[in-house]
C-alpha cells in the first residue's frame, strides 16, 4: 500500500471559505491534510499562516503545502521566505503543471478571488499528478536553492 499523502493547509480571512472545499476535496481523495487554520473567516494576518505551513513542508513535517489568499500572492511571497520553500501561485492547471514539473514546487498557493471551486479541484488534481521532471531543471533549481542558501 502507498503511503498516505501529507498536505499542510491554510489560509487568510479572504481565502477561508475555499481552504475548507480545499480539505474537504484533498480529504475525500484520501489525502491526510493537516489544517493549519484559520478556523473562522474572521480577519487574519496572512503572513502568519503561511509561515505555519511553509516551517511544516520545510520540515518535511508534510509532502507539500496548499496556501489559499485572495490572490494567493500574498501567502506565496510570505511563504517563500521560509528557506527550501518554492510556493508558487497556481490559479489554472498550465501553471500548476509548469510549477511541479519545471519549478519542483512545493507549495501550492490560490487566489480564492480568481478561482471556483470546478477550477480548483482541476489545479489541484495538475498539482498532485505532476511529479518533477528533473534534467535540465535540476540544475535551475539547485541554482534557486543556492541563492537560498545565500541569502539565508
Amino acid at each position: 500500500m502507498a503511503e498516505k499523502i501529507q498536505i499542510a493547509l491554510a489560509s487568510d480571512h479572504a481565502g477561508f471559505a475555499l481552504k475548507e472545499k480545499v480539505r474537504n476535496y484533498l480529504t475525500s481523495k484520501g489525502v491526510e491534510v493537516h489544517d493549519l487554520g484559520p478556523n473562522s473567516p474572521a480577519s487574519v494576518d496572512y503572513p502568519e499562516y503561511a509561515e505555519k505551513v511553509a516551517t511544516e513542508v520545510a520540515g518535511h513535517q508534510a509532502d507539500s503545502g496548499i496556501l489559499v489568499c485572495g490572490t494567493g500572492l500574498g501567502m506565496m511571497l510570505a511563504a517563500n521566505k521560509v528557506p527550501g520553500i518554492r510556493a508558487l501561485p497556481c490559479n489554472d492547471t498550465l501553471s500548476a503543471h509548469f510549477a511541479r514539473s519545471h519549478n519542483n514546487g512545493n507549495i501550492l498557493s490560490m487566489g480564492a478571488r480568481l478561482v471556483d471551486e470546478a477550477t480548483m479541484e482541476k489545479v489541484i488534481d495538475t498539482w498532485l499528478a505532476t511529479p518533477f521532471e528533473g534534467g535540465r531543471h535540476e540544475q535551475r533549481v539547485k541554482q534557486i536553492d543556492a541563492i537560498d542558501q545565500r541569502h539565508h
